[in-house]
């Protein structure tokens, strides 16, 4: 994907914010999801310490003189600068004297010897997380209706606005993933491939690139494939590890946590924390992460899935489809400053998704596939929405803050607000 033809990304806008009051940005995000591609979007010019012409003069320049390669019109795009983590430095040094906004743009492999690098960079150099793409992005959701606008006017309008996604292209876009070059792939079984490569590298060799250590491929692939089986549940580590340990007797809880972490530092896995208001005694709310992958690909390549098997098992597709929809909140509501949590009670009360946004409003969010479920989301949400009111006359002094919106969203085909104020809004019908 090149500029000509690039597909406008939500970051887009918060990388040119972001540059307009600090020296440089580094993205970060998983390999393949348009980091660089985006960088060369916003730059004006470029440096590609791997390019094979350049790259033993790039490392030659390194060892002498690194500040010649900062050298070029700003902002400077230096990709895969972990390649020379010297450049890290070399950038912080270039902000501190130049004492200049939007200079720099770092991209590149998560895998970084962080021990070469002497400071922090805070203050100089700040990260924004890059996703794949949302079904917007890929110009699968029509963006009918807005997050920010439904934030900005609760009561907003949005009967009878429908998606022209139907329940097999939804199912589709998740075994492909949201991959800028499986987005642009020329035929589905192209389309289909990407997750399943990158899958295999993950295992083959980014596991291994990240701290030089070699690990068994096929341990990291049983790992991804108990952890797949999980996704969007409160599922503990201990029932993951006891998975793994029927295939691999030796696997400890001391590798696990190896293995988790290096998904996180990856950006394979993405965790959600829970949202614990006051609500109810503390030890009634459930505190686990629930388990996510960044792009629900990767859960479906990781169990070895087809569209034609989730088709006909729609149950197992329904967890699919809540981490899609988690990938695309979360990419909605970057410009927001949106933090996503959960809500789930020993009472069985809960809440797929807690929206918080920087200015203090939220949402209380369900994911429910189909229309028969929508009944059971909306009593979770309008439950729990009362149970903060009838804290709040209880404790009149220390108040929680309402709920601004309850919304369920939907892999069906139409918007509308209920009666009781919750809102039903299709997946392919969202946009930020």
């Amino acid at each position: 994907m090149t500029k000509n033809n690039y597909y406008p990304r939500i970051i887009d806008s918060l990388l040119e914010e972001t540059l307009s009051y600090i020296g440089a940005v580094l993205i970060v995000g998983p390999k393949w999801c348009g980091k660089t591609t985006t960088g060369e979007k916003h730059s004006k010019s470029v440096l590609k310490m791997q390019d094979p012409d350049q790259i033993k003069q790039n490392l030659a320049l390194v060892d002498t003189k690194p500040s010649l390669l900062l050298k070029g019109d700003n902002p400077r795009l230096i990709d895969e600068w972990q390649v020379a983590p010297i450049l890290w430095d070399a950038v912080r040094y270039e902000v501190d004297q130049r004492q200049k906004k939007g200079l720099f743009i770092l991209t590149g492999s998560n895998a970084v010897d962080h021990s070469k690098i002497m400071h922090s960079g805070t203050g100089r150099i700040t990260k924004l997380e890059m996703y794949p793409m949302s079904l917007y992005e890929s110009k699968e959701s029509n963006g009918k209706i807005s997050l920010k606008a439904l934030f900005s006017n609760p009561s907003l309008d949005i009967d009878g606005i429908k998606s022209s996604l139907s329940l097999e292209e939804l199912i589709f876009a998740s075994c492909r993933g949201g991959w800028p070059s499986s987005i642009t792939a020329t035929t589905n079984q192209e389309a289909l491939y990407v997750a399943k490569t990158y899958l295999k590298s993950l295992c083959e060799e980014d596991v291994s690139k990240i701290d030089q250590v070699q690990r068994d491929p096929q341990k990291i692939r049983t790992f991804l494939k108990s952890y797949a089986r999980n996704i969007s549940t409160l599922a503990s580590n201990k029932t993951i590890l006891k998975d793994m340990q029927t295939n691999y007797v030796d696997i400890s809880e001391p590798t696990l946590y190896q293995y988790i972490n290096l998904m996180k530092n990856l950006f394979i896995i993405d965790e959600i924390s829970a949202w614990n208001p006051s609500i109810r005694s503390a030890s009634s709310i459930r505190s686990k992460t629930k388990k996510e992958f960044v792009d629900p690909s990767l859960a479906v390549a990781a169990l070895d899935l087809s569209i034609d098997q989730l088709i006909y098992d729609l149950p197992t597709y329904g967890f699919i489809f809540k981490t899609l929809c988690i990938r695309d909140l979360k990419i909605y509501s970057s410009l927001l400053g949106g933090n996503i949590s959960y809500y789930h009670d020993r009472y069985d009360l809960e809440a797929d998704a807690v929206l918080h946004l920087q200015n203090g409003k939220y949402a209380l969010i369900e994911f429910k596939l189909g229309n028969s479920q929508i009944e059971e989301g909306a009593s979770h949400l309008c439950k729990l929405k009362d149970l903060i009111k009838t804290y709040n006359i209880k404790n009149p002094l220390h108040p929680l803050d309402e709920p601004t919106l309850l919304i369920i969203i939907t892999g069906g085909d139409i918007a509308y607000k209920r009666n009781d104020g919750v809102y039903i809004i299709p997946i392919g019908c969202l946009k930020d």
